[in-house]
């Protein structure tokens, strides 16, 4: 089906399809860069049936003193590491998840697949500086797209010395200083993630003090957000979507932040998708660790969020089809032509948009 945007759309009805999820974006709107500041960006307030256009430094006056705001506070590391096989042809290893044994889950980019036991030689190999990563073989995942190694030396030290910022694909530039100060939340703290939690590159240290100051409470949550964030999802019936596995955490601290605010009555705030994805998921299973698969569409019965704040979507993506779900679908295309028409920035380095849980009648 031809992409149209937005506003070209008739609102859907369910079952949904892939194609309702799709729409055509001006590559102009792909914010390349971050805003000057972290709080600079603009904030689409969609928690009305009109849109209304702020600052993301008006985000107090739409949260409450009674309110708990979640965010996720994983790192993300420098997945992305260049070398080369013995015959000399290059490669590129995207490191997915960290293993014991200095073991590693990663993605690999290289014309033709080594076999097992090969040795590459990364960021030049052990003779110039690098490290020596070897091929164990297949990762039992559910694309086949990952692959086992065993690092040299310990993962985490080896990336943050010779690897890069793992910049998701639709920007187009290689990763700088910047990026490697500016792809990362003020308050990361347990690395593993390939890409950031974007909602939360927005907070800086003053609108955190000003929320403090207002009597809004403040929890963590941490999932370790991989590559397949940024993967389309390619099947029309979206029942037939396999998700990708991410891993989550949520302490004991976070749990009894959430009971508490339930029980004055506050809403539960989630900064960004990342973090419902965490508390749906442990709502659902009841385990505070562990991977998840959750899928959340149109439908879906939300047991913990309240509100969300978000960056704006990838057309025929999942998250997508969470934003949908939350705020309902036609609201969801409503504030997407808005944001088209208005000149607002897109993905990772764009601008942010407030939503709040609809009504069930309007989820379905």
């Amino acid at each position: 089906m031809t992409a149209v945007a937005p506003s070209d759309a008739q609102p859907a009805r369910p079952p949904y399809t892939l194609a309702d999820f799709d729409f055509t974006l001006p590559s102009e709107l792909i914010a390349q860069h971050p805003a000057t500041e972290r709080s600079g960006s603009r904030l689409l307030d969609g928690s009305q049936s009109t849109p209304a256009d702020r600052t993301f430094r008006d985000l107090p006056q739409l949260l409450r003193p009674d309110d708990l705001m979640v965010f996720n506070d994983t790192q993300v590391i420098k997945a992305r590491v260049f070398g080369e096989k013995d015959s000399g042809g290059k490669l590129e290893l995207l490191v997915e998840r960290v293993l014991p044994g200095n073991e590693v889950v990663a993605h690999m980019k290289v014309s033709k697949k080594p076999l097992p036991g090969a040795r590459m030689h990364m960021a030049g190999g052990e003779r110039r500086g690098g490290f020596t990563a070897t091929l164990l073989g297949r990762w039992p995942d559910e694309q086949g797209a990952l692959f086992r190694l065993k690092f040299s030396d310990e993962p985490h030290a080896l990336m943050q010395r010779h690897g890069h910022v793992p910049l998701p694909p639709y920007i187009t530039h290689t990763d700088t200083a910047e990026d490697e100060q500016r792809y990362q939340t003020v308050f990361a703290r347990h690395p593993g993630a390939v890409a950031a939690p974007t909602a939360a590159l927005h907070f800086d240290e003053t609108m955190l003090a000003t929320l403090d100051a207002m009597g809004v409470r403040r929890a963590s949550v941490t999932l370790h957000v991989g590559a397949g964030t940024f993967q389309p999802v390619k099947t029309e019936d979206l029942s037939q979507h396999v998700m990708h596995r991410e891993w989550y955490s949520v302490p004991d601290a976070t749990v009894q932040a959430l009971a508490d605010c339930k029980a004055r009555g506050g809403r539960v705030v989630a900064v960004g998708t990342t973090t419902v994805r965490t508390l749906e998921s442990w709502a659902a299973s009841g385990q505070s660790e562990g991977d998840t698969q959750i899928f959340i569409t149109p439908g879906f019965e939300f047991q913990v969020v309240d509100a969300l704040l978000t960056n704006f979507h990838l057309p025929k993506s999942t998250l997508m089809m969470l934003v949908s779900a939350l705020s309902g679908y036609a609201h969801i295309r409503g504030l997407y032509a808005h944001a088209i028409r208005d000149g607002y920035r897109f993905f990772s380095y764009g601008d942010a948009m407030w939503l709040t849980r609809s009504t069930a009648d309007s989820q379905r």
